[in-house]
């Protein structure tokens, strides 16, 4: 809902309230009008204006330029006719006009719509038409004028900037859901596609012949595609404003395939002991309790492909000679994973280094995963005495589910 549709609610209850108000003071000084007749004319047109048009200013939409003029031109006629139909004496006395307080909610209509230069506009309009009913300049008369032109250009302004914030707050929000996707993406590519290069790049220098000139391809591939998505959130902002592109047919089945809830509503769970099940063998320990680990089920899959990113960089790094554990604890409020191993370790700084280097599997693959599960991860290596990764992640998942 538009952060102004409350105000087009207020003015409407306010034009209601306004004209009953009106009318009371009509039918209070009925006997002391010069032409009470004329007078209750006015009021007529202004009840039925007022009730024909009360879906005029239930939306920006409806409540067109066109439309607030008219209602201007409804409120200054009945103040330029006060004179003619009032007593003069009551006129001196600073007894109101025929639409009384009514006018404002036609100036506020203009703030409303047209922020506060429409205001100041319509307020000088119904203040020129209040001092010539009045005949000239009165104390009281130029306080209330003052009055309706401060508070109109005020609410004015102020709808200018709710506007201004609402729009803030909608690019912010495409900017952060296009940042998310990037960083999803190239999460997937640095779990597949970056690391099918980089073992051929390796595989074409072991081979030799024609096998290293594919190699010295792929290594130029692979640094191409780490540049682009490293450099790739930094661009969001530009993206966020490009329309969505449209999903085939295939793709948006399988995507809400994907997230369907489970048949009672709930979301599926998964165990994530099933799902790090593989990972164990001669050199991979796998430890936690005796009874399942059940996760919301993206908390789970990232969970577990987070703890294959740390395990492949154990066999990078630390080669394949290298032991690797790891324990499941399950917390009452978190899961926590931790992969250990008895590697070199990693030097101070060159996580950063690495990240500056477009290297992402720690940016991205495991830090990136789990801070979209509202998780964390820590690093704890010292040169010569291995490295402990420990994944945090809580059990109702960021979002609560």
């Amino acid at each position: 809902m538009s952060v102004e549709q409350p105000l087009w609610r207020a003015l409407t209850a306010y034009r209601v309230l306004t004209l009953l108000y009106a009318l009371t003071l009509y039918a209070y000084g009925y006997d002391d009008y010069d032409h009470p007749l004329g007078a209750g004319a006015y009021m007529a047109v202004l009840t039925a204006w007022t009730a024909l048009t009360v879906r005029m200013v239930s939306s920006a939409e409806r409540c067109t330029l066109r439309f607030l003029v008219g209602d201007l031109t409804v409120a200054v006629v009945g103040i330029l006719l006060t004179p003619l139909v009032d007593a003069h004496d009551r006129i001196a006395e600073g007894t109101p006009t025929l639409p009384s307080i009514w006018t404002a909610g036609a100036v506020l209509g203009f703030a409303v719509k047209g922020g506060w230069r429409w205001a100041a506009w319509a307020s000088t309009v119904v203040c020129a038409a209040n001092i010539i009913e009045r005949g000239g300049f009165a104390q009281d008369t130029v306080h209330m004028l003052m009055l309706v032109w401060v508070a109109s250009v005020a609410i004015g302004y102020v709808v200018e900037v709710a506007r201004a914030s609402e729009r803030t707050l909608a690019r912010a929000l495409r900017i952060e859901a296009a940042t998310r996707e990037r960083e999803r993406l190239a999460r997937d590519i640095h779990d597949s596609v970056l690391q099918v290069l980089a073992m051929v790049q390796r595989r074409g220098a072991a081979i030799g012949g024609e096998a290293t000139e594919l190699g010295r391809m792929a290594g130029e591939q692979e640094i191409a595609l780490r540049t682009l998505i490293s450099t790739g959130p930094r661009d969001a902002a530009h993206e966020a404003d490009r329309p969505e592109p449209v999903a085939p047919a295939g793709v948006a089945l399988l995507t809400a395939e994907a997230e369907a809830p489970a048949a009672d509503g709930a979301p599926e769970r998964r165990d994530l002991l099933a799902l790090l099940a593989p990972h164990a063998g001669s050199r991979v320990t796998l430890s936690g309790p005796g009874t399942p680990v059940p996760l919301p089920d993206e908390a789970a899959t990232e969970l577990a492909s987070a703890v294959g990113a740390a395990l492949d960089n154990v066999r990078v790094h630390a080669g394949d000679g290298a032991n690797a554990w790891i324990l499941v604890e399950d917390e009452p409020d978190e899961v926590t994973v931790t992969v250990r191993d008895d590697g070199p370790g990693i030097p101070e700084g060159r996580l950063a280094d690495a990240e500056r280097e477009g290297r992402l599997g720690v940016a991205l693959s495991i830090r990136g995963r789990l801070r979209d599960l509202g998780g964390s991860a820590e690093w704890i290596s010292a040169p010569g005495q291995g490295t402990e990764v420990e994944l945090k992640v809580p059990r109702q998942g960021k979002t609560g589910r």
